[in-house]
């Protein structure tokens, strides 16, 4: 006889950690012996916090103060191991007394942000809270199999047996036809269900007949039609009036269908070279990637048709332009739902790359960070495909450093504030790991309140497992370019590491990287001019002067040799993008100059 298996269901279930440098290392059993685990040693979920506690969000799980990892289907049973990086877990922050791992229902258990971080009871929250989902199946055959072998096949008659395809361990499940109804396991199995019964609730206008799995609807005699309450029903024919229908109708129908076939013949080719173009741009293979994986956020790799982005773009029209660079044109879209997104249209596509291409669009439509531009989703039918991103409102870094009219936003606490969150989004994309290759202010956007959003993944790079670098062709912006990268071709993620020391740099002092203005050599760039600044003990000649009045010299002095390291020759010598933001959310600490009226209270 068959026998039945209980599983965790992995489309349901997720692996959370809630913590601050906390991390669970986890192991699934997907047969009952030998015990069989899935990856090398696992897969980990790490949950980091700040010192400060703004840049844990409630409702997101995604690395900062809660991870969540997906589990494979067909899990039997499964170990963690939860570690923490520091012995004494009370002194990494104030909010955080104890970290957590567990296994629960994706949509039971929501992530409050530092009111979990900070719950003494957290872990009855979780018993109540956050339920397992299990699964069953009938284990050991699939359909073809099992129905070879009558004495033990479980489903019973007028029912169909369906291959548990989700399960993750094979199995079958039976379920009756349709048109039956009853229990598919037990004997006399699925009865028919008789729809013509009950006259009052009949799909039948008038002659309602049974059939197994079934029923037919029709008209008496004299009537005409399909019989079906929700068709034509059953009406009186008039042969008169019928004929004279037919032919005015007939007519009418072959001009309409001479138009048709017309605009048919047009669509069909349309659609073929759509069809023809999805292909090539990995449509097939970002279905495989994404089909799967329905319940595991894939919600947001949205596949947009051309005709839905026409529409929201009102056709590619020029008063839609909010945007245009290097690699392409970005234009402001409107969709059915009223969501405003970012779509940008690049000029080329390497068809070499069409798999790496998928596979980071993917990976960056997953990523999840306050200081990253979100990735919606794309189109793949036309020549060159068009990514969707959220819409950022209030332009980019570059026109409010070195716009007159942006001058109020300008100060110390904001260009800090600016400085640590980008640093922290840097520091969040090489973990997982991707390398940008083209930092600089005009890829960061600013929303209505000031905070930056790194965008334009166009130039960026996955790097796979076991690599510390990529050999590329060079690419960046002059003046941004990490000079190790120019020459050797060999790109790291200490190469934006030096393009955020430009950003920054040119932040401090609102000049341009390839524009130098006041005192500065007009032969030589802007990271040139810092560094040769700092060494001979002019920093404050080029420094905005704003910020000299509103920073204390020792906190100017500090960020200028932070930029320094950044923007040293050695990519070795750079500091990692995690170390930069400790180094930047130390400074936030340090007091500021006194405004006067401060002064004489």
């Amino acid at each position: 006889m068959p026998w039945n298996r209980i599983i965790y269901a992995g489309t349901a279930n997720k692996l959370f950690v809630v913590g601050c440098q906390d991390s669970a290392n986890f192991e699934a059993n997907i047969d009952i012996t030998p015990f069989v685990t899935m990856g090398n040693g696992g897969v980990t979920c790490t949950a980091n916090c700040s010192v400060e506690a703004n840049n844990v969000v409630a409702s997101e799980c995604n690395g900062i103060g809660c991870c969540q990892i997906s589990i494979l289907d067909g899990m039997r049973s499964y170990s963690l191991a939860f570690d923490t990086f520091y012995s004494n877990h009370t002194t990494i922050v104030t909010y955080n007394p104890c970290g957590y791992s567990f296994l629960a229902d994706q949509e039971s258990f929501k992530f409050r942000g530092i009111p979990d971080l900070n719950d003494p009871d957290f872990i009855n929250r979780t018993i109540y809270d956050a339920p397992l989902v299990l699964d069953w199946v009938i284990e050991n055959n699939t359909c073809a199999d099992a129905q070879h072998d009558l004495d033990s096949y479980a489903c019973v008659q007028n029912t169909a047996c369906v291959d548990a395809i989700d399960s993750g361990i094979g199995g079958y499940r039976c379920s009756c036809l349709p048109g039956f109804e009853g229990h598919p396991y037990l004997s006399p199995g699925c009865s028919d269900i008789n729809e013509c019964a009950d006259p009052s609730s009949t799909p039948c206008s008038m002659i309602c007949t049974n059939i197994p799995g079934n029923y037919t609807c029709s008209c008496p005699s004299g009537y005409a039609g399909d019989g079906r309450k929700q068709g034509t029903g059953c009406k009186r024919q008039f042969p008169v009036m019928k004929v004279a229908l037919g032919v005015g109708f007939g007519s009418l129908f072959l001009l309409i269908a001479l138009i048709w076939m017309v605009f048919a013949g047009k669509r069909r080719r349309i659609s073929k070279m759509k069809e023809l173009f999805f292909q090539k741009n990995g449509g097939l293979l970002l279905n495989q990637l994404i089909t799967p994986n329905t319940h595991d956020n894939m919600e947001q790799v949205k596949v947009f048709t051309i005709d839905e982005l026409m529409v929201a773009t009102k056709n590619f029209k020029e008063e839609r332009i909010i945007g245009r660079g290097g690699y392409g044109t970005v234009y402001k879209g409107l969709l059915p739902n009223n969501q405003i997104v970012a779509v940008k249209r690049s000029k080329f596509m390497d068809e070499g790359q069409i798999e790496q291409f998928i596979n980071e669009l993917i990976l960056l439509a997953r990523t999840k960070h306050p200081n990253v531009v979100r990735l919606l989703g794309c189109c793949l039918e036309v020549e060159v495909p068009l990514l969707v991103y959220e819409f950022i409102s209030n332009g980019t870094l570059h026109d409010h450093i070195h716009n007159i009219d942006g001058a109020s936003w300008y100060s110390w606490s904001n260009c800090l504030q600016i400085a640590m969150d980008l640093a922290n989004a840097l520091a969040y994309i090489h973990s997982i790991p991707i390398i940008h290759r083209d930092i600089k202010s005009s890829n960061i956007l600013l929303d209505d309140s000031h905070t930056p959003k790194i965008s334009d993944f166009g130039a960026s790079r996955l790097i796979p497992s076991n690599h510390t670098h990529l050999s590329t062709v060079v690419q960046g912006t002059l003046g941004y370019l990490d000079p190790e990268y120019f020459f050797s071709s060999q790109l790291t993620e200490k190469s934006d590491v030096y393009s955020f020391g430009v950003v920054l740099a040119e932040l401090l002092t609102r000049t341009r990287p390839l524009l130098p203005g006041r005192q500065m050599d007009q032969n030589c760039n802007l990271a040139a001019c810092i560094i040769q600044s700092i060494q001979e003990d002019n920093l404050f000649d080029i420094l905005d002067s704003q910020l000299i009045v509103e920073a204390t010299q020792e906190q100017l002095i500090f960020i200028a040799n932070l930029v320094q390291r950044c923007l040293s020759v050695k990519g070795d010598d750079r500091p990692t993008m995690k170390e930069v933001a400790i180094d930047l959310g130390g400074l936030c600490k340090q007091p500021t100059n006194l405004s006067p009226i401060e002064r004489e209270m």
